[in-house]
Parts: C-alpha cells; structure tokens; sequence
C-alpha cells in the first residue's frame, strides 16, 4: 500500500512522462502472444489514440496498462509504469487501490458498468470511500459536486438521486467520465467510450474529455476503431494489427500521410459525411491467434508485399521526427481520398411503396413519437437519424411488431400490417427482419452461431441437416465471417464478430424488409465498409433498408433518402445528397456540425 500512498494528493500538471510502457507481452496458453513487444509512453495532458481492427490487441494493450488480462491469457513481460509506480509489481490491496486512484478506466458499455442498484451519489462516494481519499464529508461532497459538473452533468441532489437506468446514454457515459475523474488518476484508458452514442453527445463526451485532460494534467489512452472519431481529440495515433503497434505518429502527420498499408486502409474504409465515396474494405483477415505468418502479418492482406516481407518481422523505424511506422516500404505521399458521386439505383420516389405509415404514435411514461408520417419504397433504404432520446428505434420498433402503446396505420406489400408481431402471418415475419443494436444482448449464449442461424432456416422453411449447414456457411460468407466460426459461442467473438453473426441471422431468412438499428456502430471501419458493400448489393437485389443511425457518413455512404427526427417529431426528410448539403432545419444543422469528418 505504500507504493501509492499519496497519490490523492499529488496532482501537478507537468510534462514528466506519466506512462512508460517497455516491452509488453501478454500470451495465452502455448506461448501463444495476443500482445508483443509494445512500448510507448506518454506526459501528463497527452492523449493518444489507440486504433485498429478487432483482434488486433487494442482492449488486450489497454486493459494491460491496469495489470489486468482476460480469462485465459497472462502478462509475461515488460514494464508498466505510472507516474513512477510498477503497476505490474503490485499486488492485492495495493493493486486495487491503484486503479482508480492512479489509473482511471472508462468501459465502453455504462449500462453494463454501472451497478443498477445505486443511486448516482452513492456510486460516486463509494468510489471515494473504496480507495481512502482523505476528505472530510463536506469535501467529499464538493468534489462530487465538481466532478458533475466538470463532466457536463446536473450537480443537485435530485440528479444524484437517480439511478443508473432513469438516465440517456450520453448521461450514463458521462458518470462513466465522473466515476474515473472523481479520484483525479494520472491516467486514464478509454475503451470505445461513445461508439452507441449519437453524433452530439460523442462530440460533448469527447470536447469535454479534451478538456478536462488538458487542465487537469491527465494523460489519456483512447482506444477506437473509427480514426474520424479520435481526429480532432488526440495529440497522438497509435495504430496496432496483430498484437504489434505497426504505426506510430502525431495527429497532423497519420491523417495527412500515413505511412503504413494498413492505416492507409483504415482511412479509405471511414464513410465521410462531407463526401460520398465508394469504401475500400481491406482484403482478408487478421490472423486468428497462433496463425500469424512469419514476418510481416499484414503482407497476405497487402498490395505492396514483397518476397522479403515474409522473411522477417519489420520493427518501427523513424520516417520522420513526428512518425514511426513498421514497415519495409512505407508510402510516403499523402493520402488522396477521391470523392465520387456512383449512379443511384433509379428514382426511388417513383417505386411502389413496400411500407407506408400514418399517423403513427407511441407512448411509454409519456409519448415518444407524434403523428409520424412516411413511406418507403421498394428496393430503397431510408436513413432514420436524430439524437437520442429521438424516437428513431422506437419507430424502428414499432415498424418490426416489437412496440407497445402503439397507434397507427401500417401498409406491407399493399395490405394492412399489424402492430403486434404475434399477429402477423409467418410470410411477413420472415419477410420483415430486425438487427438489434447491441450484439452481446442479441445472441443466446448458450447456443453455437450454427444452432442460432439454423433455428430460423428449421422454424420459417423446415430445413435442417446438410442443406442446413451449406446455408449457414453461405451466409457468413456474405458477412465477412469463416465457415469454422459456426462451432463457436458468443463469448469467444469480438464485438464486431458478434454484431456480423446478428446481421447473418437476419439474412438467413430472407428478408424484404430490413430494419438496421445502428448496426454498424460497434463495428470495425474495414468491416464496416464490407457491411455497407454488401446492403447495398442486397439492395440492388431489391431488399428494402430501414437503416437507423446516429453516423451520418453512413447515411451519407449507404441511404437513399434521410428522415430526420427531433423528440418524436419529423423536422426534415429528403434525398440524402439534397438534406446532407443544404440542410433547412437548425436541428440537422447541429447534427452535421457535430459529425466526425476526415474533411
């Protein structure tokens, strides 16, 4: 316990480094590494990102900077240092007390984080109260008070009094913020933080993070999948494939010239709001643990490999004062991303309409949707968007037969369409398919992926056995995922993995309809680029999308048209292009202002 005593109380902005990491290596069983060979450090007021594709060691790198490793794997070496204290020396009650009060941990899932049972206050005081912070009971309560209020939330005792679910998501993000800032840690890791948030709470989550940051003299590891997200909140990037960092360099330097194929493929696969482009998913597949190729890992999936590349494994090298990049021939030209404006798919307008709704109204506590009015037609996909809070999944909802307190006109196919699934014929349930949001809560996790895709395949067309495995086969195919993933279960796939086998649940059934509720939100940029890719050839096939989304570069990559909705009402609605670039309302002015852009 004494290799931290005083931490509370010592909090300085310096520029003294404030993590040193050397030489990390985590592995599984069998000296498999998951993590090898990392090293960095960072001051005090720095933030850095920390990107790369699922699998590729990011939450393995930034769960280790607290001495932790998931079930199964070990830290076997290297150096984890902060603000001078060996945080892999430590142990038992003086390791606890180190996270927390000198390293700080943001989850990328509040609702999951939070202990529903606890009221707001009393999370924050037990935070206090678990690592001894030396205040009386009035300070303890100021500085509360001033975490609330530095994270951007109500700091009265009403608002404390709440529980963890009678708050939004960006509420509950922001206690996440509070929770770490409370204790003032040197340093604090963020895993994903506002990957389910919409675009303006994302952008007051990340200004406010910046700036608390910078006055407080924290340093931050910010671990993402999206490069726009962290492009204006990080002095730093981090790029990691494979368990190694393959790239290293400050901000302006990555965005305006990365050098290695890889983060030059991350970028080409982020859809732009300020621009349509066709995205270029990279080739292949990271390698899966214990299958990585001698030398390079990333030469199978790269257009640029050499016989060399496969000798020896390339280590970072300094391209210039401001980069390093693990590569034997790095580009050195910037990198041009060439807008392009593809052919629409015909005049969506002039379709006969798949699905139509009138006046359609919900209500829970209070009502969620006033009088919404649309249709879409077939072969068309409709972009829903608006901030949370919004009504866009309660639509959603509704559309799907999920809904309750419900009131309206609903038209499928011509004929009239039921608010309660339970009453709707078996053509139009398998014809009208829902992909939930959240892929941990979505899949049974006792159930194989196989015995998940070939439930529906046996329920709405009696197939089973060998036809049966072919479909399932198929259809991971078509979502980017191999064949042997159908022996598995959900807990050994990442997010992005998980979130592909719901969509594959869906496409098994063969849908008309197909009601997207922010699918791609967890997902990784490249396979997010392949999941765009392929709607969009469904699409052609004539599936009609209902697409929700709070990334309006998606709407933007994806979307025909957009419906924009602000607290249960439709303020705006048009062709995608038309709405996106001369906006009428104010509201889709701020979404569009606060949009993440390579731009």
């Amino acid at each position: 316990m004494n290799a931290i005593a005083g931490i509370e109380s010592r909090h300085s902005v310096s520029t003294a480094a404030v993590l040193q990491v050397r030489d990390l290596r985590v592995e599984l069983a069998g000296q498999i590494d998951v993590l090898s060979g990392v090293s960095f450090s960072l001051e005090a007021g720095e933030i850095v990102g920390l990107v790369g594709e699922s699998g590729s060691g990011k939450t393995t790198l930034a769960t280790a900077l607290l001495a932790h490793a998931r079930r199964g794997a070990r830290i076997v070496g290297g150096q984890v240092e902060v603000s001078g204290h060996s945080l892999l020396a430590l142990q038992g009650e003086a390791l606890r007390r180190a996270r927390g009060s000198l390293i700080g941990y943001v989850a990328q899932d509040p609702a999951t984080a939070l202990n529903p049972a606890l009221r707001i206050g009393s999370l924050l005081r037990e935070t206090l109260a678990a690592h001894q912070v030396e205040l009386d009971r009035a300070a303890q309560q100021q500085r509360i008070v001033d975490t609330l209020r530095d994270v951007g939330l109500p700091d009265d005792p009403a608002f404390q009094r709440r529980f963890p679910h009678q708050l939004s998501g960006g509420q509950q993000q922001r206690v996440m913020l509070a929770l770490a800032f409370v204790l003032r840690p040197q340093l604090i890791v963020l895993d994903e933080p506002t990957t389910a948030l919409d675009v303006t709470t994302q952008a007051h989550i990340l200004a406010t993070l910046r700036r608390l940051c910078k006055s407080l003299g924290v340093a931050a590891v910010y671990v993402s999948h999206d490069l726009a997200v962290i492009k204006d909140l990080v002095d730093r990037v981090m790029v990691m494939y494979a368990g190694r960092i393959v790239e290293v360099a400050e901000r302006e330097a990555l965005f305006h010239q990365p050098a290695h194929p890889y983060t030059r493929g991350l970028l080409a696969a982020i859809p732009d709001v300020a621009q349509r482009r066709d995205l270029q998913a990279i080739a292949g597949h990271a390698p899966a643990l214990g299958q990585r190729p001698h030398g390079c890992a990333f030469a199978p999936r790269c257009s640029r490999r050499a016989a060399e590349c496969s000798q020896a494994e390339p280590v970072l090298q300094d391209l210039s004062a401001a980069q390093r990049v693990a590569c034997l021939d790095p580009h050195r030209q910037a990198l041009q991303l060439i807008a392009q404006a593809p052919p629409r798919v015909g005049d969506v307008m002039e379709r006969a309409p798949l699905l139509e709704i009138k006046d359609l109204n919900v209500a829970y506590d209070r009502q969620v949707l006033f009088d919404v009015s649309l249709r879409v037609g077939a072969g068309e996909c409709l972009a829903l968007v608006g901030e949370s809070g919004s009504g866009k999944t309660s639509l959603a909802r509704a559309i799907a037969g999920l809904g309750e307190n419900a009131e309206g006109d609903l038209q499928y196919a011509g004929a009239p369409l039921s608010l309660s699934a339970r009453q709707r014929n078996g053509g139009q349930r398998h014809q009208i398919q829902y992909i939930f949001q959240n892929p941990y809560r979505a899949l049974n996790p006792r159930q194989t992926v196989y015995q998940t895709l070939s439930a529906p395949l046996e329920h709405f067309f009696g197939i089973k056995g060998e036809v049966a495995r072919q479909r399932v086969e198929s259809v991971l195919q078509r979502v980017s995922l191999p064949a042997s993933v159908a022996e598995l279960y959900p807990h050994s796939l990442s997010g992005g993995e998980r979130q592909r086998v719901a969509i594959a649940r869906a496409l098994v059934c063969e849908p008309k309809l197909l009601i997207c509720d922010e699918i791609t939100s967890a997902l990784d940029v490249s396979v997010q680029a392949s999941i765009l890719a392929l709607l969009r050839q469904l699409q052609l096939e004539g599936l009609t999308l209902l697409f929700v989304t709070h990334d309006l570069g998606v709407v933007r990559a994806v979307a025909d048209r957009v419906l924009v909705l602000k607290l249960g009402r439709v303020v705006e609605q048009g062709a995608v292009d038309a709405v996106l670039d001369q906006p009428q309302a104010a509201y889709t002015r701020t979404l569009l202002e606060n949009s993440p852009t390579l731009g």
